[in-house]
């Protein structure tokens, strides 16, 4: 049996190095402003609008963790190794990756080009696996520290409600989520004997730049919450407390899981009534 975890409530993540992907704005800022209020560093990454990414690095300096934002484009190898080899110099190592990067290129699926599905492809399921396999690799080569954590490392993927629920007009985008669902399943069952967890949260609607247009009139919003038993949209909030309690020694004993944080979206509300 595992030995008692010992937990601060107010700080679960003190002493323990994060990197956050596409870090400054939406999911993943909210992500590393609540991993920054628990405690640990964070490296806000980011692809364009350098200067929301400082302001997310202030916000977590001023709540008492260091931060660095660094630039990486996710899906292309070579900026993936040099942004981990920048954190491992400034931070000394990582014990919590955020894979959240994405990004959407809709359209009908016999209209959809080539270079719009690969360009989904690549950010989202190949760019996680670039970041969680350099991370795997820190994590392997320095093993369990228990004084930090119970895991020699935690890799929390953010995936969607639409790794299960298809998504007509968004083919290539709900194939990466389904990808990822895979990737996660797989990478967990394989690092688990290293002490290594992986999980994934998968959101719902959330109110977000990306999806802007599903909540941003009365009109939208009401349509959108037809799909929400909960009758509300969620908030990057709603994801990020999730992640902090992924990344905690909490949650020690789960690895392999998809956490659904979407107001029962996944519940198929139009069977409500009968169907």
């Amino acid at each position: 049996m595992a030995a008692e975890i010992a937990f601060n409530p107010a700080r679960p993540l003190q002493n323990q190095k994060a990197l956050v992907t596409g870090a400054n704005s939406g999911i993943g800022e909210g992500c590393a402003i609540a991993l920054g209020a628990a405690g640990a560093d964070v490296v806000v990454n980011y692809i364009s609008r350098p200067e929301d990414a400082e302001r997310v690095v202030n916000l977590i300096r001023a709540g008492g963790s260091n931060a660095i934002a660094i630039e990486a484009d996710v899906s292309n190898e070579a900026e993936v190794q040099a942004m981990f080899g920048e954190m491992l110099k400034s931070f000394g190592t990582i014990d919590i990756l955020v894979n959240n990067a994405g990004l959407q290129q809709d359209a009908a699926f016999h209209e959809m080009t080539l270079a719009q599905w690969d360009l989904v492809i690549r950010v989202n399921l190949t760019g996680q696996f670039l970041c969680a396999r350099e991370a795997a690799r820190e994590f392997l080569r320095r093993g369990v520290v228990p004084a930090v954590s119970t895991a020699a490392g935690k890799i929390i993927c953010i995936s969607s409600v639409h790794e299960v629920i298809p998504w007509s007009g968004h083919v290539n985008y709900a194939a990466s989520k389904g990808g990822i669902m895979q990737l996660m399943k797989s990478m967990a069952q394989e690092l688990a004997p290293k002490k290594i967890r992986v999980n994934s949260i998968a959101p719902g609607a959330i109110k977000t730049p990306i999806n802007r247009p599903a909540w941003d009139t009365p009109a939208a919003l009401d349509a959108l919450l037809t799909l929400i038993p909960d009758q509300r949209i969620g908030l990057p909030q709603d994801i990020a407390r999730t992640a902090v309690w992924l990344a905690s020694d909490q949650s020690d004993y789960i690895t392999g899981a998809t956490l659904f944080v979407d107001g029962g979206m996944t519940l198929y509300p139009g069977f409500a009534t009968g169907g």
